[in-house]
């Protein structure tokens, strides 16, 4: 397995200073060209700009890269949707054919875990579909949360979802869902979901003692950090519904399956909400960013006592 691991991810990791890595989907299938490029860098600003050091993960030519150069990403939005979605299962396919993939959620866990990095910054994670119990369409997001020790910090689950049956696979999971400054599972575009959280953490210091507690006990299982997105950008919840259920609609006529399913229902209510749904987007990722910059500091910091 060819893998390139920028010099500075790399020095980082070796002395326990902070990391927060990202996907790549969310450049290539997530938004169009160039927003999706300038996105990206001022993702990884906003991580600097709050003491930890950003590590895109994708693969470039048949290399998995843990912390893309400016280049990469550029080179990742300009192909869009050309590139691979890249989950777990997909990561070894595109290596051995040197071909190029944007990693969703699981696929930047794998990517991660492998690198040594514990906390991930996205914005939302897969989840169970709606018309799950017909369809069987589970993120595998879910799985690999509930099988490595790492942080995974997000604005809920995407609200195309099931959320109710998604919380309940993740406790099946053994995840440790945490609301960050909420009580309330967010639903991605709204911070209401009406799904009450046994857990709530007001603090970055907070979240990394548990990171660091878990890691300490040698747990396999990870964290989901929930944060809800800035009010400034809280979309109305029956307009985001209303289109969710149109765009669902859609779907169902058009027999949209498998991977097109997320990138074809956000893009439809991102038309249906004429883009207020992509500045919500991008908005919560910057947050997310944020938050887990503001935790990898933290966690750096308990972990060199």
């Amino acid at each position: 397995m060819k893998i390139r691991i920028s010099t500075k991810v790399s020095e980082a990791i070796k002395n326990g200073d902070p990391v927060v890595s990202l996907e790549s989907t969310i450049i290539s299938h997530g938004m169009p060209y160039p927003q999706n490029v300038q996105t990206a860098l001022e993702v990884e600003k906003i991580i600097c700009d709050n003491g930890a050091l950003p590590a895109t993960i994708a693969i470039i030519k048949g290399e998995a890269v843990i912390g893309a150069t400016a280049e990469d990403i550029e080179y990742l939005g300009k192909k869009g949707s050309g590139v691979t979605k890249c989950g777990c299962r997909d990561i070894p396919v595109v290596l051995a054919r040197g071909g190029d993939g944007a990693t969703t959620v699981s696929g930047t866990i794998i990517l991660s875990k492998k690198a040594g990095i514990d906390i991930f910054a996205t914005g939302g994670i897969g989840g169970v579909h709606r018309m799950a119990f017909k369809t069987f369409d589970i993120s595998r997001d879910l799985k690999e949360l509930g099988s490595n020790n790492i942080a995974v910090v997000c604005a809920g689950a995407k609200s195309i979802l099931d959320l109710n049956l998604t919380m309940e696979y993740l406790e099946t999971e053994g995840v440790t869902v945490i609301g960050y400054q909420t009580d309330e599972f967010p639903a991605f575009y709204t911070g209401k979901s009406g799904i009450k959280l046994e857990v709530r953490m007001d603090a970055p210091i907070d979240v990394a003692q548990v990171l660091q507690t878990k890691k300490e006990m040698q747990s396999t299982v990870g964290t989901l950090v929930a944060v809800p997105i800035p009010k400034a950008y809280e979309m109305d919840a029956t307009e985001i519904n209303q289109a969710i259920d149109a765009a669902l609609a859609d779907m169902n006529v058009l027999g949209i399956a498998g991977k097109k399913v997320t990138p074809f229902l956000l893009d439809r209510v991102k038309q249906l909400t004429g883009g207020k749904s992509l500045d919500a987007n991008i908005a919560l990722v910057k947050n997310n960013a944020k938050v887990a910059a503001q935790i990898a500091v933290e966690y750096s910091k308990s972990g060199k006592h």
